[in-house]
């Protein structure tokens, strides 16, 4: 029989310990001082809760419970003296049916792992889905992890380990993740899409109107109509647009909370026309275009948890008194063209024409693949939305950072989207003879530039959330036996605000000048690009955070180094974003890019909870 939190919450001490039995290793302790903060508001708040306990535990306490756990395909197996939780977990993932070959390696792995830490290899084996993990992905797990420095090591583990009690936590409680399991298996589904070159290398790669971005927005398409949706279309660029209307006028002839008369919509196709006299939309949405070799979850998550939400708004019969439209940008990345945020920029009204002359590596221009793809260039202005006919923009998107998986924390709330500023630079100095120019007597450009450098990783320290790098640094026809004279280098700088965005790149610029008249050199920059700051909107940021802490996630605020639709749509009307905590360090724009079902349900929860909150107020 499946334990309820009503059940834990209300036993003795003693008891409630042994109803959490086998989450940790042969390591009680950990649930016990957790139960400390009962009553738990949710099981994601007893997730938490011993998160906490491990986190303020000592380093030796931390090791020993690494030490506690099995080897994978280890001797413990092989004698069947794993724990009943162990065994299911190792079975679930193939590893008690290893081939002799995969065995060796297996083995092999562990001796070079417990060499170099001291302690066995931990993986949450059942996976991000928590159906298992192929054998594959777990011999390059163990492989690629051998490379990381000691420090991080012990945390990943202890990482797993979390991760492996969450899922032990859900069987004691039958617990499945089924909307984060449908958001999951429709990006896996979505994933099959790829372009050509890559496709047959095993990597997901999406660029703007190719064969297989079609395929993937004819995909979208389907999916919504299945969902529910009232009108699905895709639009003059490539955007899946689906509305799931508002609740039908009251008595009085106007739409439930507002008034019957509102500003007339700016144009577009009937999909664009509200069904509700005076009723508005909320607006949501991300892109399913993807960087080349990149990851399943970028802008995908951010399409499939609110139609998640509408799908089950539908199957209830229920309608809210605001509508909900929920767009699939076509293009965000600037991967095949250097346009950016083309299918958000399209609905702001921000679509410039040159664009349409622009060539992609084989010569194709961006009109050419568009009308290949049947698209309307013609109706590309009616795309621009009314703001008056919207509430505003909520965007969920994978965090793409370490911040939340270095915190063991599933959602944070999105302060604002960094400003930024790019600069391509050369730096000038004297090319000469390595071996006689003395080190007093030498105006070397890559030493200036190597200098600026560290200045800026020191500088940007200072603010502690603005980010300061140099992505691209080159010495053309350099030679092992000439001193630099010429450093081609970029800056990237970013910041939460502009001011604090303006006062890095201003202490940067003048350390730049400050070196190259110590050194000897001189420079020249161009800016490249310079976006604005896109703060939350103060109440649509409190309705995320409103949301997150009824889930009983704790919340954790911080700003977005990245871009992001939102902050497009944050120039005609108000938004806010929800973050979702990546696995694998957070990486994003990689193939490893992660995260779990059940991290993605809580986003659907919190997504829902928004609803709620608007639907109310």
């Amino acid at each position: 029989m499946a334990l309820t939190l009503e059940q834990l919450n209300a036993a003795p001490a003693e008891q409630a310990v042994a109803l959490l039995d086998g989450l940790y290793e042969h390591s009680p302790w950990i649930a016990a001082a957790a139960l400390a903060q009962r009553p738990f508001q949710s099981l994601a708040h007893l997730k938490h809760a011993m998160v906490q306990v491990l986190a303020q535990a000592s380093a030796q306490s931390q090791l020993e419970l690494i030490r506690a756990h099995p080897e994978l395909a280890g001797k413990a197996m092989v004698a069947q003296a794993l724990t009943a939780e162990s065994t299911n977990e190792q079975n679930k993932a193939g590893l008690t049916a290893c081939t002799p070959e995969e065995f060796a390696r297996i083995q092999q792995l562990n001796a070079d792992y417990n060499a170099r830490f001291g302690f066995p290899f931990i993986l949450a084996v059942r996976g991000p889905r928590g159906t298992g993990l192929a054998k594959q992905e777990i011999i390059d797990s163990f492989a690629r992890r051998l490379a990381n420095h000691p420090d991080f090591e012990r945390a990943e583990a202890l990482r797993n380990i979390h991760r492996i009690a969450e899922i032990r936590l859900n069987d004691k409680f039958d617990y499945e993740p089924v909307l984060g399991h449908d958001v999951w298996d429709w990006q896996e589904k979505l994933s099959a899409h790829t372009d050509p070159g890559y496709a047959e290398l095993g990597q997901l790669t999406v660029t703007y109107l190719t064969d297989a971005h079609r395929a993937c927005a004819q995909r979208i398409s389907h999916w919504m109509r299945d969902c529910g949706f009232d009108e699905v279309e895709i639009d003059a660029v490539g955007n899946v647009v689906g509305r799931y209307h508002p609740a039908p006028p009251d008595d009085n002839g106007a739409a439930p909370g507002r008034p019957k008369q509102a500003a007339a919509p700016s144009g577009g196709s009937a999909a664009h026309e509200v069904a509700s006299v005076g009723a508005r939309y909320l607006l949501t949405g991300s892109h399913y275009d993807t960087v080349r070799n990149g990851g399943k979850y970028d802008g995908r998550l951010g399409i499939f948890v609110p139609m998640a939400c509408v799908r089950e708004l539908h199957r209830a019969g229920k309608r809210l008194p605001f509508g909900i439209e929920v767009v699939g940008f076509a293009e965000e990345e600037g991967q095949r063209y250097k346009a950016t945020f083309l299918g958000s920029g399209a609905l702001i009204g921000d679509f410039k024409p040159e664009w349409l002359d622009q060539q992609d590596a084989d010569g194709i221009t961006m009109r050419e693949a568009m009308q290949h793809a049947g698209l309307c260039i013609d109706d590309i202005p009616k795309l621009q939305r009314d703001p008056a006919r919207y509430l505003g923009f909520i965007e969920v998107h994978i965090e793409q950072g370490p911040v939340l998986n270095e915190l063991d924390i599933p959602l944070g709330v999105v302060t604002s989207i960094n400003g930024g500023v790019r600069y391509s630079c050369t730096m000038l100095g004297t090319a000469s003879h390595a071996g006689t120019t003395p080190m007093n007597r030498r105006r070397d450009a890559a030493l200036g530039v190597a200098e600026l450098g560290l200045y800026m990783e020191q500088r940007a320290a200072q603010d502690g959330d603005s980010v300061a790098t140099i992505g691209m640094l080159q010495v053309p026809n350099g030679s092992i036996n000439v001193v630099p004279g010429r450093c081609l280098f970029s800056m990237d700088m970013r910041a939460p605000t502009d001011a604090q965005r303006d006062a890095l790149v201003q202490d940067v610029l003048a350390k730049l000048e400050e070196i190259a008249q110590r050194r000897g050199l001189q420079y020249q920059t161009e800016l490249a690009m310079q976006a604005a700051a896109a703060p939350s909107a103060p109440a649509w940021q409190a309705r995320w955070e409103k949301a997150v802490s009824a889930l009983g996630v704790p919340l954790h605020r911080m700003p977005s180094g990245a871009g992001h639709d939102a902050m497009k749509l944050h120039e005609i009307m108000p938004q806010a974003m929800l973050f979702t905590r990546g696995l694998n360090s957070g990486i994003s724009h990689n193939p490893l890019e992660s995260t779990t079902s059940d991290d993605m349900q809580l986003a659907v929860d919190a997504f829902s909870h928004v609803l709620e909150q608007l639907a109310s107020e």
